[in-house]
């Protein structure tokens, strides 16, 4: 059974359907303003630690100096080596990091791209597909190239295939590019390069091979990663980083949620599109309310309660919410595969963040009615008529 309030909220909704729709459209812009926000929000953090996610590790080894992944500052190798006399360490891996200057095969132009080098023995990456490129990475100045980079390295996922190798410079060094990884861009890192450790001081040849910019420590079957950290932490020198994977994500969504301004641009962007949603939605919940004063102030003279006739106008702001907050939902579904599309971010639409906004949405209506409201609790049905 539909209460009383609910009709008489959507007979006075359908009666103006231009102002219906205007309202709809505007409400509908705010949700998309909040989730696009959100969604980028949410892609800046999932794809900042793409790596610090995929490699495979139980404690990484990073400089106290470094602020994230992609620019990271060396530190000396020993300290890896001296992890590994634990008992539970089963293994430890050195890696080396640093942006390199690629050079568009197609065009002649000039990008960074981020260059890791290891040990191709190193099961840095768990999977089938990386196994398949271990052996092709040990030949000299061999690469293998993300296939998720942005597009203006060039097609090179379409031109490299296991028989076709694409040769181009890396550092003003001539390279082969033999195989492909799925991997992914971030903010701050546009395509990627991997290598063996070898190749990699070919192109950085003035770097010491005694230094490295993070270390993988693998543990022993049942070890526990956070008592085996906090061993570290007092036996290895403060001039390196011990952190499980759980505190190597969350000192990198640190950085960019609170040292960098994108962060607050994305939360503040959500701000705004909930202010501006609660503002359409009173301006249109106080037009409606100015139009048919005369009837709200019937309702009063014939005994119904200022509660009953407020309850109209809030019935009009969730109705109004529910039926805005589909298209906007419809139009950023679209917006997110364009986008992911054009900048291979991960944007996609979650449950939980579909319900958040949907909460939000409601709350941004619910204050709009309860702003406009005030002047039916102060209807005297004897001054009105």
């Amino acid at each position: 059974m539909i209460p009383m309030q609910t009709k008489v909220a959507w007979l006075q909704l359908k009666y103006r359907p231009v102002r219906l729709i205007v309202a709809l459209c505007g409400i509908g812009f705010a949700v998309l303003l909040i989730l696009m926000q959100l969604g980028f929000r949410s892609a800046l953090f999932e794809s900042a630690v793409r790596y610090h996610e995929r490699l495979n590790y139980d404690i990484a080894l990073f400089s106290p100096d470094s602020v994230f992944i992609v620019r990271p500052q060396a530190f000396s190798k020993r300290r890896l080596y001296q992890a590994l006399s634990l008992e539970e360490v089963e293994q430890v891996m050195p890696i080396n990091i640093f942006p390199a200057v690629w050079k568009n095969p197609w065009n002649n132009g000039s990008r960074s791209i981020h260059t890791m080098g290891f040990d191709p023995g190193d099961p840095i990456f768990e999977g089938v597909e990386f196994d398949k490129l271990r052996l092709k990475m040990k030949a000299r100045d061999a690469m293998i190239f993300d296939s998720a980079s942005r597009p203006e390295f060039g097609p090179v996922k379409d031109t490299v295939t296991d028989d076709e190798v694409l040769v181009t410079e890396i550092n003003n060094r001539q390279i082969d590019v033999v195989g492909l990884y799925h991997m992914g861009t971030s903010f701050g890192l546009d395509g990627s390069v991997f290598m063996s450790t070898d190749n990699w001081f070919r192109l950085f040849p003035d770097r010491s091979r005694e230094d490295i910019q993070m270390g993988l420590i693998k543990l022993k079957d049942g070890k526990d990663a956070n008592i085996v950290r906090d061993k570290l932490k007092n036996y290895l020198p403060n001039d390196v980083l011990v952190m499980t994977k759980s505190d190597f994500v969350e000192r990198e969504t640190a950085y960019w949620n609170s040292a960098t301004p994108i962060g607050y641009v994305f939360t503040f962007g959500s701000i705004m599109g909930f202010v501006v949603g609660a503002i359409i939605v009173y301006q249109i919940l106080f037009a409606g309310v100015s139009e048919y004063i005369s009837e709200y102030a019937t309702l009063r003279a014939m005994g119904y309660s200022s509660a009953f006739v407020s309850g109209i106008v809030v019935q009009q702001a969730m109705l109004l919410g529910a039926l805005g907050f589909i298209p906007g939902v419809a139009v950023v579904i679209w917006l997110y595969s364009v986008a992911a599309g054009a900048t291979n971010l991960p944007l996609y639409l979650t449950q939980d963040r579909a319900i958040l906004v949907f909460i939000l949405t409601m709350l941004m209506c619910a204050i709009s009615a309860l702003l406009s409201v005030r002047r039916v609790v102060s209807i005297d049905p004897a001054e009105v008529f």
